[in-house]
């Protein structure tokens, strides 16, 4: 199947054509036509096989039939793109330029972190498409810059990555401003339980697109696992970038000061490299992405929510510096490489904290990550992961010995010395049990019937005679 077979407009194939692109790839050969007929769409498609395209294709063709005969005035906004990340936005912002160059259909990102002016001014000269992150898309609601009364067209993409990040609360707050007859799409790289369920409240009843919902990790990328200890991480990675010098190399860091860490240990070893995160500027972020995808600097370090919208053409390799402790987390980290036709490679470091996020990823993917035992820095670890194996045979004699010192001690002596209790329904009584009246504490005897006669339940009446 073509891109002509699909129905598309000649101004959008010529820009397919000048980008290179011939074929549709799965998502985007199952999405297009559906969306062209108005439908809604619940997508499943793992990182890098082209779910952008899948829906700015569709979108910008609508938009291109739609407004073709449009009176000349101020643009409305008609469709609108909601994505977690500042750097995901941009990526999306280019893919709708470069679709639709000859259109005639223009567009904006919107994103927090920089300055308002400049996105303020270009929203309100008009744009068609408006791709932004849910902060900054509330805050100019809030100001009057945007009305979202005229969208036709809504996408959600990275839905499983907004909620991860807390964004739900925001996401009903924008769904509830958007008109009831608008085209609604969502898009992930994974789709939890929790996603298919916000999917059934906000799109009603859509059209289901997953392309091999078996298939957890890219097939083209070669996974290996290195057991490191935490102090000789930054050792083993710096052999590694030496051993493959040259190679694009994208490390991943679970915070920001680990990735700060990382790049200040990588200079000292004579390895340019950069960090991007959160806590980084825009432009910061940008100076080190453009240098990274120019090839000027060969390693980019880079947390989980930073890297989300990174797409380098041929990344070579993709490093887990740290495990991420949410195994879908996994996933979209090893996409980065191996894209599209591309082949990759995929290396994890594990010490023996984080042997139980391992355990969660090789559930998640169903296969056991090839392990790489021949390097310098495996004997420490062999104690350690030692130590771990034997740490719960230790916590347990511990807990075996508090409870046998819980227990109570038993009465040393004679146990034939125990005073008599009563069976029930024996009919038989002592001696001291048939006495009557009033005790009293002046001697032993009668002090030790008084306890024993204590002992007898209360529901234990005397027998009348």
């Amino acid at each position: 199947m073509t891109f002509k077979e699909l129905g598309l407009v000649p101004p959008i194939l010529k820009a397919l054509e000048a980008e290179g692109y011939s074929k549709p790839t799965p998502i985007q050969a199952q999405s297009i036509p559906i969306l062209l007929k108005g439908k809604d769409l619940l997508g499943c498609a793992q990182t890098g096989t082209g779910k952008t395209a899948a829906f700015a294709i569709p979108i910008l063709q609508l938009l291109y039939k739609a407004t073709r005969n449009r009176p000349k005035g101020k643009r409305r906004i008609k469709a609108l793109v909601l994505t977690p990340t500042r750097e995901l936005a941009i990526q999306i912002g280019e893919s709708f330029t470069a679709y639709g160059k000859h259109t005639g259909i223009n567009n904006t990102v919107i994103f927090g972190g920089v300055k308002q002016g400049p996105q303020t001014r270009i929203l309100q000269k008009g744009v068609d498409i408006l791709v932004a992150t849910p902060g900054r898309l509330l805050d100019l609601i809030g100001q009057g810059f945007i009305d979202l009364r005229d969208i036709d067209y809504c996408v959600l993409d990275e839905a499983d990555r907004m909620l991860d990040m807390g964004f739900i609360h925001d996401m009903r707050r924008i769904i509830a401003l958007l008109p009831e007859g608008r085209q609604s799409l969502f898009f992930s790289a994974t789709m939890a339980p929790t996603i298919v369920a916000l999917s059934k409240k906000m799109l009603g009843n859509p059209a289901r697109v997953t392309v091999r919902p078996e298939q957890t990790t890219a097939e083209r990328v070669s996974q290996s696992l290195y057991y490191v200890t935490k102090k000789q991480k930054t050792n083993l990675l710096i052999d590694l970038l030496y051993d493959n010098k040259g190679a694009s190399t994208l490390v991943f860091s679970r915070t920001k000061h680990g990735a700060n860490k990382i790049v200040k240990q990588l200079t000292k070893a004579d390895i340019q490299s950069a960090a991007i995160h959160g806590n980084k500027s825009q432009g910061a972020r940008q100076r080190a992405l453009g240098e990274f995808k120019d090839g000027k600097i060969k390693v980019l370090v880079a947390t989980d929510i930073a890297a989300r919208g990174i797409d380098v053409d041929e990344l070579a390799c993709v490093i887990n510096y740290d495990l991420p402790n949410v195994p879908e987390s996994y996933v979209h980290r090893i996409g980065r490489t191996g894209r599209a036709n591309a082949s990759g490679v995929a290396i994890s470091f594990c010490n023996a904290e984080e042997r139980a996020y391992l355990k969660d990823i090789e559930k998640l993917i169903k296969q056991k990550i090839p392990v790489i035992s021949d390097h310098d820095y495996t004997d420490d670890l062999m104690e350690e992961l030692e130590q771990e194996r034997l740490e719960p045979a230790a916590k347990m004699r511990a807990k075996r010995q508090q409870e046998r010192s819980r227990q109570p001690r038993r009465r040393s002596g004679n146990r034939r010395n125990k005073p008599a209790v009563n069976k029930p329904n024996s009919g038989k009584k002592t001696e001291q049990s048939k006495s009557s009246g009033p005790q009293t504490t002046g001697g032993s005897d009668t002090g030790t019937a008084s306890k024993r006669r204590r002992k007898r339940p209360f529901w234990k009446k005397k027998k009348k005679s």
